[in-house]
């Protein structure tokens, strides 16, 4: 069995909006939109979605994960981890495969204004195939943790540019909760 493993940290500056980036995150699908697009995502629940990734190159292989990825709100912290996990096409691969996705994002206030802080940690365990048993380890290792670094490093620029403008879409379209409250 082989392990690979990554880690990524995000600082996000949030911009002042008329309604709080916690109610906007309090929304689990806004979140699993800014990481992956829209045609990639079955939304399973209000909670629970189901994530097609894009295919991954290793070693001779196309590789297709699709995740089951959970998101939920504890103590101010959005949460997400993966619950389940498989390789599409590969079902015999499966048996020896698994891949744990677990992350978060808090807002915190700075001298400088509110910031959304997070990390996420990723890391896959495989059985490989004998064929691939030829190749020395510290190879194997760092191609699948350079495969890892680079799929939380396209998340995380994701991320990045596509929570804030959603934030400020939403925000800026949606009545603050003042005005809802005093509608007849």
């Amino acid at each position: 069995m082989v392990r690979f493993s990554a880690s990524q940290s995000v600082t996000i500056s949030v911009p002042s909006q008329p309604l709080s980036i916690e109610a906007y995150l309090s929304e689990a699908d806004r979140l699993v939109y800014a990481l992956v697009d829209a045609s990639q995502v079955e939304v399973l629940s209000s909670a629970l979605f189901r994530v097609k990734v894009r295919p991954i190159r290793f070693i001779g292989l196309s590789l297709q994960p699709i995740c089951d990825i959970e998101v939920w709100s504890e103590g101010g912290t959005v949460r997400l981890c993966s619950n389940r996990c498989q390789i599409e096409g590969y079902e015999s691969f499966n048996e020896r495969f698994s891949l744990n996705l677990q992350g978060y994002l808090v807002p915190q206030f700075t001298q400088s204004g509110q910031k959304l802080r997070g990390q996420a940690n990723l890391s896959v365990s495989v059985d490989l195939p004998q064929a691939m048993r030829l190749t020395p380890k510290p190879l194997l290792e760092r191609t699948g943790n350079s495969i890892l670094n680079g799929i939380l490093i396209t998340l995380k620029q994701r991320l990045m540019r596509q929570l804030i403008n959603d934030y400020c879409a939403w925000a800026s379209s949606s009545p603050p909760a003042s005005k809802v409250s005093s509608l007849p």
